[in-house]
């Protein structure tokens, strides 16, 4: 996986899913706090006025000269778990964010946040 500070650097860029399709924009890099690795993405979705922010894995993901690539299609990604753009993730939501990609949940160390925002 590349270092979440270049990984920073592609806000803003397109998000596009395994089939080249435009998920949204990369709004923000969320590290994982066990081992300070990028984790999770949050994507812009919506039409004008009416967005959110989506979490996307960024396992897997790989960048072009103008998008990331993620490796999942851009409807599960549509209704996963998200917050208002101006919003932050509450630790007890952070499981759902997991479960909607079925991905194993364990809270950071002595229960702390799995995930914070770089």
């Amino acid at each position: 996986m590349f270092p979440a500070e270049n990984l920073r650097d592609w806000r803003g860029e397109n998000v596009v899913d395994p089939e080249g399709d435009k998920i949204g924009e990369l709004e923000a890099v969320y590290v994982d706090t066990v081992n300070d690795e990028p984790a999770f993405a949050t994507v812009r979705v919506g039409i004008i006025g009416r967005h959110r922010l989506v979490f996307v894995p960024l396992a897997g993901a790989t960048v072009s000269p103008k998008a990331v690539r993620v490796r999942y299609d851009k409807k599960l990604v549509g209704n996963a778990p998200g917050i208002g753009v101006d919003g932050e993730l509450a630790a007890s939501d952070e499981p759902s964010v997991f479960a909607h990609y079925g991905l194993p949940y364990d809270s950071g160390f002595s229960g702390a946040r799995r995930l914070a925002r770089r």
